[in-house]
């Protein structure tokens, strides 16, 4: 029993199979792997943090002004922030990048992975970061009165380049999110 020319290879195998560079390029997607497993790591240092500020608060409560006790909690939402970005990195970019993760059928799937892609993913980590700068704006606020004073750790001039900073990451959040606008295809309005 011969095979005919065309049947050599059923169209199926031949859709999947590349070239060696080819597969080699695409191949070298799981060399971001390790990083990834890096930032899950990260993730366990911030919560070894998060839970040691978190005791430092329980014990001090009694002692603390309302200011200091105001200051950890910023700082607890802080690492929570940073957690949450380095989460949306990890499982946004390895879907993104790497490899699908096959979620759609997991109870607990972020609403936001379902469309997630690297504009989508770039915006949401432009707003996390200007909700981090935020909380270490607003601590540097809480600080202000004491500029001037020997002990302050802020002086006026790093107050007006830190809130500079916070602006310029506002505008080019807002700058990113036009650009990925811009991008998007027009959608016509159908009269029904």
């Amino acid at each position: 029993m011969s095979m005919a020319a065309d049947d050599a290879i059923p169209p199926k195998q031949l859709k999947g199979a590349l070239r060696p560079l080819p597969q080699l390029i695409f191949s070298s997607r799981w060399l971001q792997l390790p990083l990834y497993l890096g930032l899950i790591v990260a993730q366990g240092v911030y919560v070894v943090l998060f839970l040691k500020e978190l005791w430092h608060l329980v014990l001090g409560a009694m002692h603390f002004t309302e200011q200091e006790i105001m200051l950890v909690v910023l700082g607890l939402i802080d690492v929570v922030m940073i957690s949450n970005l380095l989460i949306m990195v990890i499982v946004g970019g390895y879907e993104t990048f790497v490899s699908r993760l096959e979620l759609q059928k997991h109870p607990d799937q972020p609403e936001w992975l379902s469309h997630v892609n690297a504009s989508v993913l770039k915006i949401k980590l432009a707003m996390a970061i200007i909700g981090i700068s935020s909380i270490h704006l607003l601590r540097t606020f809480i600080y202000a009165g004491s500029l001037g004073k020997p002990d302050s750790p802020f002086t006026e001039t790093g107050v007006m380049w830190q809130a500079l900073i916070h602006g310029l990451f506002v505008v080019s959040a807002i700058g990113i999110a036009y650009v990925e606008r811009l991008g998007q295809p027009v959608r016509v309005k159908q009269a029904h």
